[in-house]
């Protein structure tokens, strides 16, 4: 008989995570821990769970792909009529989670979303394969459809029409996820884990450890 969720276990042991390990910049601890993601054979190290707000006060979460980041923020891309875009016009305040499992780390970050200049839009929907530049066009995200048949027929139609160059579409951008505060989990044994919170205050970053 399978175990019920309530006796699945974890041990953690792979790491710990200290202050004087850690850094006084967050951005610096990110790139570290994403470069050791990168080199743990996890499938998409830059898949991230992305959290919004909608209008009627109802959160929404779902996994997208970080497409950057530096001291500014957190960078992906999508389609921007969708559910996710429209919640983010509404209401900019967003939350980011990577949930590395290998490594038995995480990393949450709240802040607030921005839109990406449309030269940066445009640079990266350039290098997407020619499949994925249709497939913005051909889908609108989010939208009820018929059924599958209806997406293919869009397919065909986006295809014909952009045999080649495919431009991007007008409703297709980015966002940068402006952080205000960034923290660092470690599991850790007896759950006795290691938190490292990162608040920014004006332009400095103010370190700070949690109880787990």
């Amino acid at each position: 008989m399978s175990p019920s969720p309530a006796e699945l276990r974890q041990h953690y042991d792979r790491a710990v995570l200290l202050e004087e390990d850690a850094g006084d910049d967050p951005i610096a601890l990110f790139d570290r821990w994403f470069q050791e993601a990168l080199g743990a054979g996890l499938l998409e190290p830059n898949a991230m769970t992305l959290a919004t707000v909608g209008v009627d006060g109802r959160p929404a979460a779902r996994a997208v792909l970080l497409k950057g980041f530096d001291a500014r923020g957190f960078t992906f891309f999508t389609n921007m009529e969708s559910r996710k875009g429209r919640e983010l016009a509404a209401n900019p305040a967003c939350a980011l989670l990577f949930w590395w499992d290998v490594l038995h780390r995480q990393v949450r970050i709240e802040g607030r979303a921005e839109t990406v200049p449309a030269a940066e839009a445009d640079a990266y929907f350039a290098t997407r394969p020619y499949d994925s530049r249709i497939g913005a066009w051909a889908s609108p995200q989010s939208r009820v459809v018929a059924d599958r048949a209806e997406l293919e027929r869009a397919e065909r139609a986006a295809m014909a029409r952009y045999p080649e160059d495919v431009p991007r579409p007008p409703y297709w951008g980015g966002y940068r996820v402006l952080p205000g505060v960034i923290e660092f989990w470690q599991g850790r044994p007896g759950r006795l884990h290691d938190r490292l919170r990162y608040r920014r205050e004006g332009v400095e970053w103010i370190r700070e450890r949690l109880a787990p």
